[in-house]
């Protein structure tokens, strides 16, 4: 698994956007017994804290130090430094394990046969992401120029699972029919502007030619989208569902 976010993993918290509520009550809804779920791939922890709600103890993981030194606490969420293939929690342990924006990192074989090893006999798997955010014509065709012709070569090649909706990742699983939930937010160009720097491949792209393409970017979306305006922001929301152990 590739650690892409330590670095920035200030902005990382501060600029990603959140799920909606209504992705978490239909967890909460679909899992029977909520003794124990693990958040992998935890980030900022955002979503450990939404399951902290109604779960009674959250494991939220990931290889980030600087990622979970940042993350949202709760009384109920234990943070640990782990990958996600291989962990030190027990067999049949969880009632739920949910992966947000993350499982495109792992190796998937080695991850699945974690999540069969510790998850309970009803456990629910939750592959969870957002693809490509639109605004408006004019200024989507600005972001999509440069997603594609500045950063697009320095995109890692596991991205490709984010803009197939993860429809093409391996799926070994009894499959659930999953809603489809709206992720919107409302954002400054300046907010904009902070989430597009968090992109791993803007990460890459700096270290490699020692400046920000967002900065010129910014100067681009200026001339669509005046500084103090709120905008509406809108994120397919990729969800896949599964029993694991049929």
């Amino acid at each position: 698994m590739k650690d892409n976010f330590s670095v920035q993993s200030g902005e990382y918290a501060k600029y990603r956007p959140l799920y909606p509520e209504a992705l978490f009550a239909y967890i909460e809804q679909t899992v029977s017994q909520k003794q124990a779920a693990w958040d992998c791939g935890t980030g900022n922890g955002q979503v450990a804290h939404a399951l902290s709600q109604f779960f009674q103890h959250i494991e939220a993981t990931d290889i980030s130090q600087a990622q979970i030194d940042n993350a949202v606490q709760a009384p109920n969420i234990h943070y640990s430094l782990q990958p996600a293939e291989k962990t030190n929690f027990p067999d049949q342990f969880f009632d739920a394990i949910v992966v947000a924006q993350a499982i495109h990192w792992f190796n998937f074989q080695q991850f699945y046969a974690e999540v069969k090893r510790v998850a309970k006999a009803d456990a629910i798997l939750f592959v969870v992401g957002y693809g490509m955010l639109t605004i408006s014509e004019p200024i989507d065709r600005v972001i999509d120029h440069f997603y594609t012709s500045v950063i697009g070569e320095y995109w890692d090649k596991e991205r490709r699972y984010v803009d197939e909706h993860y429809r093409t990742i391996p799926f070994p699983f009894t499959e659930l029919p999953a809603p489809q939930f709206a992720n919107t937010v409302h954002w400054t160009l300046n907010h904009l502007v902070g989430y597009l720097s968090t992109w791993s491949a803007v990460q890459h792209f700096i270290r490699q030619n020692g400046f920000n393409p967002v900065d010129q970017l910014h100067q681009e979306l200026q001339q669509h989208w005046p500084e103090e305006t709120i905008c509406e922001v809108r994120f397919p929301l990729l969800l896949r569902v599964g029993k694991i152990h049929g």
